[in-house]
């Protein structure tokens, strides 16, 4: 029976998640990296605790939330990692989005010390962790995966094995590159009405019901509109999720030439300093080879 979740990583992500789990009636242990975050958590219960191997001690599940594939290995394989606090019974769950080939280089790693290990990357940004509506896409074992299920049930709307360990972030991958495209199009699509005079904001709203419509759409589209740019998932992180997928790609040797391309925009937008962003601004992009701003 779980009782005690440790949990690593409270950043935009990590932080609401982690709040769900207390909210859900489950013991957290978090990390006091991010010493702000770890304060909020612990008013709200949680233990804090400053090295993955004493959180893994003492919990029946450990799950990290983190930046990048050096992160993880850091964390869980490094001095005083998640595998010097391996113990009977540990499950390892990733929530990152990182390469799948390091997923599967952590997993070997830890099912030497027997401790069972699902990569299980999220979508959504930070009003679905907030709201407990996140999408996970877990890799590992069936066994593993009904063991943790309602754990991540208790963050998510939506929670699917897809296979085995790295399967979650191929899935992870794939969703990066829709979502990227999609931002990418509806960035195109809105400078277009605003150079030829049309208002985007009624092109917006004449095609969300249609064939064209999505949760990209709706969710981005706003933001653009009102020029929030504040960041929900950051031009930074996207950056890095596609820079995996290419690599994934070249790997296997899948053609992806268009999240090659949307990969080039991100760096110019890094380039001219919104690498902080929100990833609608690729709206800017737009803006720039156009020469124009898109206004409601």
């Amino acid at each position: 029976m779980i009782k005690k979740i440790g949990f690593i990583g409270l950043g935009i992500m990590g932080k609401p998640m982690g709040k769900n789990l207390i909210k859900a009636g489950y013991q957290l242990i978090v990390s006091d990296y991010n010493k702000e975050a770890a304060k909020e958590l612990k008013e709200l219960g949680a233990e804090v605790e400053s090295t993955p191997k004493v959180i893994a001690e003492k919990s029946d599940i450990v799950i990290t939330m983190l930046p990048n594939s050096p992160n993880v290995k850091n964390v869980v394989l490094g001095e005083n990692g998640i595998i010097e606090g391996a113990h009977e019974g540990l499950i390892y769950v990733d929530m990152s989005s990182i390469a799948p080939v390091v997923s599967q280089e952590v997993y070997r790693a830890l099912i030497e010390k027997g401790v069972e290990m699902l990569d299980a990357p999220v979508s959504g940004g930070e009003p679905k962790a907030i709201d407990g509506t996140i999408s996970v896409m877990v890799g590992g074992s069936k066994e593993g995966f009904e063991q943790v299920k309602e754990v991540l049930a208790a963050m998510a709307g939506s929670v699917v094995h897809v296979g085995e360990v790295g399967a979650g972030n191929v899935t992870k991958l794939a969703n990066q590159v829709i979502v990227a495209l999609n931002i990418a199009a509806v960035s195109e699509a809105f400078v277009l009405a605003q150079q030829a005079g049309v208002d985007p904001e009624s092109v917006y709203q004449a095609i969300r019901g249609g064939l064209a419509g999505s949760t990209v759409l709706d969710a981005k589209a706003p933001m653009m509109l009102e020029r929030n740019f504040k960041p929900g998932f950051r031009i930074n992180l996207h950056i890095k999720d596609l820079t995996n997928a290419l690599e994934t790609s070249h790997e296997f040797g899948a053609p992806t030439p268009l999240t090659a391309a949307v990969l080039e925009m991100m760096y110019s937008l890094r380039a001219d300093g919104h690498d902080l962003e929100d990833h609608s601004s690729l709206l800017k992009y737009y803006e720039k080879l156009a020469n124009l701003e898109v206004t409601r």
